[in-house]
């Protein structure tokens, strides 16, 4: 039975875990793909084009909204950030599992579009630890950590829209948990309408043959 990927989006605080679980799970399996988002923002050093991102004139970008060839897309700080639709279709087509880590508006906005979405949510097990892992990070002052704790209080109201909710305590573990998680998707029978009326469809022939 060949195997249509599944689009996933994958939310959480900031200093919860995402980037490393994602990281993890590409490495373990490969069955997966990360999506790479279009921005207008200027490439810093290092960055590939489609690699880091695909990188767009504000003009082109606008026309890709006006052509709706973007699943979500929003601008931060004078520069568009967004998924083009056509990456994560070839991906899903090609069978691969496709991640979107994004924020809870964009995450609703992908269900809304493309109601089969599974959304996830990474929360690691307690506010304490979230703040110690934003101090250990050592990159920012304890104004910025206050006001990344303040929104994750606002984000935390958002949770209950998401499918599961993935406690990331020991990374490893966290990361086969979500694997798990997602190979079990493959079985919801709503997602399996083509195989499903393919064996009936045995069945009634078996049934006819016999007869």
């Amino acid at each position: 039975m060949e195997q249509k990927g599944i689009l996933i989006v994958v939310s959480g605080f900031s200093g919860a875990g995402k980037g490393t679980l994602m990281k993890g799970l590409l490495e373990k399996y490969d069955n997966y793909a990360l999506s790479i988002s279009a921005t207008t923002r200027k490439p810093r050093e290092g960055e590939e084009e489609g690699k880091a991102y695909f990188f767009k004139e504000t003009e082109e970008f606008e026309k890709m909204i006006a052509q709706d060839e973007l699943i979500e897309y929003a601008r931060y700080v004078n520069n568009y950030y967004g998924t083009p639709r056509a990456y994560v279709e070839e991906q899903l087509s090609k069978g691969k599992d496709v991640i979107l880590e994004i924020e809870i508006q964009g995450a609703l906005k992908v269900k809304e579009k493309f109601p089969e979405t599974l959304l996830l949510f990474v929360t690691p097990p307690s506010a304490a630890v979230l703040k110690e892992r934003l101090v250990g990070r050592g990159t920012e002052t304890m104004e910025v950590i206050e006001s990344r704790m303040q929104r994750a209080a606002e984000e935390a109201e958002g949770m209950e829209a998401y499918d599961y909710l993935i406690v990331n305590d020991d990374l490893d573990t966290c990361i086969e948990e979500m694997h798990q998680i997602i190979q079990g998707e493959h079985r919801r029978s709503f997602r399996n309408r083509q195989f499903m009326a393919q064996i009936k469809e045995e069945l009634d022939e078996n049934l006819k043959g016999e007869s």
